[in-house]
Order: C-alpha cells, then sequence, then structure tokens
C-alpha cells in the first residue's frame, strides 16, 4: 500500500513539474482559471443590481451560498476533473495501456493529467467563501463553525462522485462529454443559487433526487439561521456528508461494472 501511494505521488510531482515548468502558459492558465470563476460573481452581482432578492434571498445569503458551492466544485475538479477525458482515453487506446499496468486503472487516470493549474480556481473560490462569511456578518458557534469546514469537503467528494459517474458512460458511449458535463458543471450551476428559484419537476430531480440541494443550500440556511421555505427541519444541513457517501459508493459500483465491461478500443 505504502509504495503504491509512494508510486502515484511520483506521478503527481512529474506532473507538476511539466506544467510547473512552462512558466508564462503556467500563469495565464491560473489566471484564465480564476477569471472562469470570478464570472459566476460577477453573474449574481448583476442579478442583484435589478432586484432585491432571489429566490426570497438577499446578495449576502446568495454570496454563501455560492462561496460553499465553488469551493466544493473547485476542490473536486482540482482531484478528479481530468477523469472527464476518460472518453479521449478510451478513443485513443490510451485506456488500454493503462488496464495492464498493476496499479488501480482510477488513480492512474487521474494522475496522467494532474490540474495543478486548478490550484488557481480552488484558491479564489476559497477567498469568495471567506469573503462571503465575513460579508454575510454571522454569529459564530462551534456547530456553524464545523458546518463551514465539513460542507466543502463533502460537496467536494459529492462532485467526485459525480465526476466518475459522468466519465464512466464513456465505456458505452464515447461522446457522452454533455451529458456528463450537464451533471457536472450544470450541478455546479444549480447550487450556486437557492433551490427555490427552481420550481417543479426540476427542483424534485436536481435538489433532492440527485442531492445537489445538500451541497451548499441546506448548510449555507443553518449557518445563516434561516429557515427553510420549502419546510425542511435545520437537521438536513448536516445530511451533504451522508448523501456524498451515498454517491460515492454509486459511482464506485458504476466505475468498477463499466472497467470489467470493457472490451478495449477495437471492439
Amino acid at each position: 500500500m505504502v509504495s503504491t501511494l509512494a508510486v502515484y505521488r511520483r506521478l503527481v510531482g512529474a506532473q507538476a513539474r511539466s506544467q510547473a515548468s512552462y512558466r508564462v502558459s503556467f500563469t495565464l492558465d491560473l489566471l484564465g482559471n480564476i477569471v472562469w470563476l470570478g464570472a459566476d460573481l460577477l453573474g449574481i452581482t448583476v442579478f442583484f443590481r435589478i432586484t432585491p432578492s432571489l429566490g426570497g434571498f438577499g446578495f449576502a445569503d446568495v454570496l454563501v451560498m455560492l462561496g460553499l458551492s465553488a469551493s466544493a466544485f473547485a476542490l473536486a475538479d482540482l482531484a478528479v476533473g481530468n477523469i472527464e477525458k476518460l472518453r479521449v482515453y478510451v478513443r485513443t487506446g490510451l485506456l488500454d495501456s493503462v488496464l495492464i499496468k498493476p496499479l488501480g486503472v482510477l488513480p492512474q487516470l487521474l494522475a496522467l493529467d494532474f490540474g495543478l493549474r486548478r490550484l488557481g480556481r480552488a484558491g479564489y473560490a476559497l477567498v469568495i467563501l471567506v469573503a462571503a462569511l465575513w460579508y454575510a456578518d454571522i454569529a459564530w458557534t462551534p456547530e456553524k463553525a464545523a458546518l463551514v469546514v465539513v460542507t466543502p469537503l463533502a460537496g467536494a467528494a459529492f462532485f467526485s462522485a459525480i465526476f466518475v459517474a459522468g466519465a464512466t458512460v464513456a465505456f458505452w458511449w464515447i461522446e457522452s462529454g454533455e451529458l456528463a458535463n450537464a451533471l457536472t458543471y450544470g450541478g455546479r450551476d444549480f447550487t450556486s443559487y437557492p433551490i427555490t428559484v427552481y420550481s417543479g419537476w426540476f427542483r424534485r430531480l436536481f435538489a433532492y433526487a440527485l442531492g445537489f440541494a445538500f451541497v451548499a443550500y441546506y448548510p449555507a440556511l443553518a449557518v445563516l439561521d434561516e429557515p427553510d421555505p420549502l419546510g425542511l427541519p435545520a437537521a438536513t444541513a448536516w445530511a451533504g456528508p451522508v448523501v456524498a457517501a451515498l454517491a460515492a459508493a454509486v459511482a464506485a459500483a458504476l466505475w468498477r461494472f463499466g472497467v470489467r465491461r470493457y472490451r478495449s478500443t477495437g471492439s
């Protein structure tokens, strides 16, 4: 186990050194990822220039939701985001060479193109979260402080599961990128706003059936001391780790099934 982890560390280290060796390109990549996230913040700011509330919540409330969502997604993207290239690995046959090596398939694929450039996005997301919590003027308690730490980590685990589950479709349907993006990047956008802005089957499906409501919305309500307009109890704020664990279990099962059924790019 220790020797296997050492191999992965060396693989990731080699990727990091390779990306950082082109300093101008690496710096521009970091800045580009920061600007990409800044567009979300700009969008919310524009909304509140024309309306005093969004889904019944003020600017500070939505900013906290954005901070929690962006932090969770950025951490997941940093850790496993490059798994979305699985369809490329299947098409080019690179996956076949990975399968014959005596290491785990998923960790190898994650180490192949570790996104060090995504550090800028993760750092900026955490800055937004800290700024949002300061701006919201929260009455802190030990429970709220713990929730603020646990929520981005649970959200990262949840989004990581979505990344892996979405990428697994490429074992059967190579051109599945848009479907996977609808759940990953679409899920990020969904969780950046109060779920009260959605309604009907769309909210029931994405917020509750798929679990996106527990990434940022319910934890933010607890931190802000806001009741849920939809009537769920305050304890729902702590459902995030449970939902993340369930999502991870489903993603792991799908991944194992996909790897076992894979029959090479020539099939």
